[in-house]
């Protein structure tokens, strides 16, 4: 595991780290974005808005961070907030820059992951009350087997390709250990 995109939550950065030793971790830009709008008037939120996505669309990972500095240093004057809070996550949301732009679109936001979430609560919810344990296993296996068939075969993610463009060269693919 190289790199956990998830909320800036403690506890889940705890353990990350205690967990997955030296996987990077990013919060989610969505999520990110969020935070900032919080700090700004709702007549400036667009604005602010679209003007922290430029850096997400830089084609260089360079020349997003300059975008960063900019927008960084450009609102201190009309939103402190949104200044401070650039200011120290910058390191933090912008780890995606480190790995290949390929993936990017991936690997910058949990929305997936919350999409999933939702519909698992949507239909237990729906169910109830379950008689057993295993009916609930039964049902949510069923969701969570769904998708992940979904983007093996049809939809993937992550390309072969991709996937061996973050393997660094020197490192031998892991094999599972026979018992």
């Amino acid at each position: 595991m190289q790199l956990v995109t998830s909320r800036a939550h403690e506890g889940v950065r705890q353990a990350i780290a205690a967990v997955l030793h030296g996987a990077s971790r990013q919060p989610c830009r969505v999520h990110f974005l969020r935070n900032a709008l919080a700090l700004v008037p709702k007549v400036a939120q667009p604005l602010v808005a679209v003007t922290i996505r430029t850096v997400f669309v830089q084609p260089t990972p360079e020349v997003a961070r300059v975008q960063w500095r900019q927008l960084a240093e450009g609102f201190p004057s009309r939103f402190p907030g949104v200044a401070a809070l650039l200011d120290e996550a910058e390191d933090d949301v912008l780890t995606y820059l480190a790995f290949p732009a390929t993936p990017w679109r991936q690997i910058w936001s949990t929305n997936p992951l919350e999409r999933l979430h939702k519909e698992v609560k949507w239909r237990t919810n729906a169910v109830g009350i379950f008689p057993t344990t295993a009916a609930i296993n039964l049902l949510v296996g069923t969701l969570l087997a769904e998708p992940h068939d979904e983007w093996a075969v049809g939809r993937r993610s992550f390309s072969t390709e991709s996937v061996a463009l973050l393997r660094p060269l020197e490192e031998p693919p892991r094999a599972l250990a026979a018992d």
